[in-house]
């Protein structure tokens, strides 16, 4: 049986996050010591998905509005006044969390750990938290294009 508190999960999370940003957007990230903020802020959105099976848990990622509508017209392949309006920045902020979800879970597969994946959810707002607990492992990490940052956040725990 596989070792929860053994996995890598920074180079797990790093490797997904610079693999969809570089392959699927053409834009590069690195990862940042700045302190994401999300209340008071504007709006933002939370892109997640879940895993079960071996290992149970979730990925979610946070965006700024701004950041998420960059997102959205690259992965889109337009300029951000063409888009259109708060439906397709969801379905990319979903896509792109259901991309880095996927990485994950190839990934905790090859530790031993297989688990699906649940289709992706979206919560957008101005003030407001999200809060997960119960899981064995929680690691965070911001990510920075230029000025703009993204949080990664991983629950997980094995199921015994």
């Amino acid at each position: 049986m596989a070792n929860i508190e053994a996995l890598d999960l920074k180079k797990f999370i790093t490797d997904a996050v610079y693999g969809v940003f570089d392959t699927m957007l053409s834009m590069s990230v690195s990862t940042s010591d700045k302190e994401f903020r999300s209340n008071g802020e504007g709006r933002h959105i939370v892109g997640s998905v879940g895993f079960a099976g071996k290992l149970t848990g979730n990925v979610c990622i946070h965006l700024n509005e701004g950041f998420a509508r960059l997102i959205t017209a690259a992965m889109l392949g337009m300029e951000t006044d063409e888009i259109e309006g708060d439906e397709e920045v969801y379905d990319v902020v979903g896509e792109l969390s259901n991309m880095i979800g996927g990485d994950l879970k190839s990934r905790f597969s090859d530790a031993n750990l297989p688990c699906n994946l649940s289709i992706p959810s979206i919560t957008s707002g101005s003030d407001f938290t999200l809060e997960s607990k119960g899981w064995e492992r929680h690691e965070s990490f911001v990510f920075q294009n230029q000025e703009n940052l993204a949080l990664v956040e991983v629950f997980v725990k094995e199921e015994k």
